[in-house]
């Protein structure tokens, strides 16, 4: 439990692993912020962040498989582990705090 909710603490995982609910594999560059009018130092530091921190931490806790060199994403071994409690999550999405996607 303790090692799912460190993974769901952070926004972006749980963007990466909403998005591989709904379809699988995905590319990388998918998981870029939707938000308009974001500057090149913040998509940097996004950059940064997805490819050194989030989806390691992903990875290396097998709720992805993560190829670096094509650039895709796809659900991991322990996808489903997880599923579960995505699914709830997801299906009361408009009774979570808007901080939560």
């Amino acid at each position: 439990m303790n090692r799912l909710f460190g993974v769901l603490s952070r926004p972006q995982r749980r963007r990466i692993l909403r998005t591989l609910a709904e379809s699988n594999p995905r590319q990388t560059g998918e998981f870029a912020p939707e938000v308009g009018g974001v500057d090149g130092e913040k998509l940097d530091r996004f950059r940064v962040e997805l490819y050194h921190v989030h989806l390691p931490k992903l990875a290396e806790a097998g709720y992805i498989d993560w190829d670096r060199n094509a650039g895709t994403v796809r659900r991991g071994p322990k996808y489903e582990e997880i599923r579960p409690t995505l699914d709830l999550l997801l299906d009361h999405e408009e009774d979570l705090p808007g901080s939560w996607s």
